[in-house]
């Protein structure tokens, strides 16, 4: 543990230049006294940091020195690669591990690089969760996580939204998605490889079963492949519908002129075509199928009523 803090140190030494007792002592969460104990340590074994007196004092490394001590851990490396998510790191229980990771990574760094990967990260923030909705609750994913990164074969109690709605599978956990806040687990099973919603996970056993991820299996691939197949499935159906320029562009549809534009959009049923429809107000005139805009008629109907009469 101290050989650990004692690296620390001297990484931030390297990364922020001078810097006080007290600022290192709330950095590395211990006392300004065990602070002084490891500059004397690091001064005994050969490195060139001295302090300064007074209000503007503090301790620094010799100009031009820097160490070569920037080896990552296994779970500063995976870390790494979470760094544009900090949420999803601290969920995964990786929050500490991606601080002292992005610590050693700046330390690696020149010092104009160094400066200038400090402006990204102060000037910019990927926050992945929809505006609406609470985050779901993912008791089991850091348990899901350590199966990923130890492939290890895990048996899940599962709640599914067909029946039957709780099933009991062994599956083996090939990789994690994080979609719009989401976590998501794609992993192979008795029927081939399946996604499973880590929010829906209501009991993990972790197992000891090693195994091996197919050759030639590739997690962005599959995972997009699978969007595609999903799409493909949903809209089964379409409508033909009048649009204006603001409701072509809301649907996603490219305009043919400054008036109405007329075309076919896919729809996933007429249920969920009547509320998404309904949504556009007079930006769009649904022609076709005659079900739904009997459907949609009915409504507008319902509502002139409504708003016709007395509050």
């Amino acid at each position: 543990m101290r050989a650990s803090r004692l690296v620390t140190l001297l990484l931030l030494l390297q990364n922020r230049g001078r810097m006080t007792a007290q600022q290192l002592a709330d950095e590395l969460e211990v006392s300004v006294r065990t602070v002084y104990r490891d500059v004397e340590a690091l001064g005994a074994a050969g490195i060139p940091l001295y302090g300064e007196a007074g209000h503007a004092g503090g301790y620094r490394l010799v100009e031009g020195y820097r160490t070569r001590l920037t080896g990552l851990t296994a779970d500063e490396a995976q870390a790494a690669f979470l760094a544009a998510l900090p949420g999803a790191a601290a969920e995964l229980g990786l929050g500490e591990a991606l601080a002292a990771a992005q610590l050693k990574l700046r330390a690696a760094l020149p010092a104009e690089l160094r400066e200038h990967a400090g402006r990204i990260q102060q000037s910019f923030l990927l926050d992945a969760p929809g505006w609406y909705g609470d985050a779901d609750r993912t008791p089991h994913l850091a348990t899901v996580a350590a199966a990923v990164w130890t492939r290890r074969a895990v048996v899940l109690h599962y709640r599914r939204w067909r029946a039957p709605e709780e099933i009991e599978r062994r599956v083996e956990p090939y990789g994690l998605v994080l979609k719009a806040g989401r976590w998501y687990l794609v992993a192979g099973g008795p029927s081939g490889i399946r996604t499973y919603r880590v929010d829906q996970i209501l009991e993990l056993q972790p197992l000891e079963d090693d195994f091996t991820i197919p050759n030639g299996f590739d997690l962005a691939a599959h995972w997009n492949s699978s969007l595609a197949d999903f799409r493909a499935r949903l809209h089964t159906g379409e409508a033909l519908v009048r649009l204006t320029p603001e409701g072509a562009r809301r649907l996603g549809v490219t305009p043919t002129g400054d008036e109405w534009t007329q075309t076919r959009v896919p729809i996933e049923s007429i249920d969920h075509a009547h509320g998404e429809f309904l949504q556009l107000g007079t930006d769009i005139e649904v022609l076709a199928p005659p079900e739904l805009r009997d459907r949609i008629a009915a409504t507008v109907r319902t509502l002139t009523a409504r708003y016709q009469g007395h509050p």
